[in-house]
């Protein structure tokens, strides 16, 4: 099997790239989102708009957590209230909060001071989906990718809010293990899960798609085993992991 990659590579994608080709898998590189003729491959790494574009006509079915799954979490694992509403009723904020989409980059992730500082219908669909989550700053921030209901590798990016690369580190690993045993089937069986440090206590931050999420310092090879899982062929998906399929790809 091959694994697809879009027009454009970040330096993660080219590390990502690099790995796969260390493990004698082939890649394919497209000029643009238009799948040539005759085009097979298993598996890919690129960003969500790419994946839809391309991934239903490939049969291949990218992982996913479910849209409202931060939104899900006891308060302990949060450290803040998260709600997932569409952002229709989010425009009805009278305080300033944290709003993001769940699963990809439709609307920026940052703080609104209020709800009318979103975009209007005009150019969101009132019924997208969104995250509103109370404000808090994180102290540490890791990366965990996660397969099989363990973690798999991690990474440190940031410190105070400022990129700041290094290892994983030995508490950060151990809240990834509480979090999965306390929510691994709310999840797909590769998944990457961003976690910090806010106020002295650990908290999730957010989920991401593995095949669509950076490594920072993650060992690539170890990234891939999960990206391979998390967008591979459609008919290779178990019965635990078909309900996390992307819409639009199932």
């Amino acid at each position: 099997m091959s694994l697809l990659l879009p027009p454009r590579l970040t330096a993660s994608a080219e590390a990502v790239r690099d790995a796969a080709h260390r493990r004698g898998l082939a890649t394919v590189q497209l000029p643009t989102f238009v799948v040539p003729d005759g085009l097979r491959v298993g598996h890919l790494h690129a960003g969500p708009a790419f994946a839809d574009a391309v991934a239903p006509g490939l049969g291949i079915a990218p992982l996913e957590a479910p849209e409202d799954w931060l939104a899900g979490l006891e308060r302990e694992h949060t450290q803040r209230q998260i709600l997932a509403v569409p952002i229709a009723e989010a425009y009805a904020l009278r305080r300033p909060a944290f709003v993001k989409s769940p699963n990809d980059k439709s609307l920026r992730a940052m703080v609104y001071a209020d709800g009318s500082r979103l975009p209007g219908p005009d150019a969101v669909d009132p019924h997208t989906p969104v995250l509103v989550s109370d404000i808090v700053e994180f102290t540490v921030e890791y990366r965990l990718h996660l397969l099989d209901g363990a973690v798999h590798a991690g990474s440190r990016y940031a410190e105070n809010g400022r990129l700041s690369l290094g290892p994983l580190s030995a508490e950060a690993a151990a809240f990834g293990a509480e979090l999965l045993a306390a929510y691994g089937r709310t999840l797909p069986t590769a998944i990457v899960v961003d976690v910090g440090t806010t106020g002295g206590r650990w908290a999730v931050i957010e989920a991401n798609a593995a095949w669509a999420s950076g490594l920072y310092t993650v060992d690539p090879d170890r990234a891939l085993d999960v990206i391979l899982r998390a967008a591979g062929p459609r008919d290779a998906v178990t019965p635990r992991d078909r309900p996390f399929v992307r819409p639009g790809c199932r």
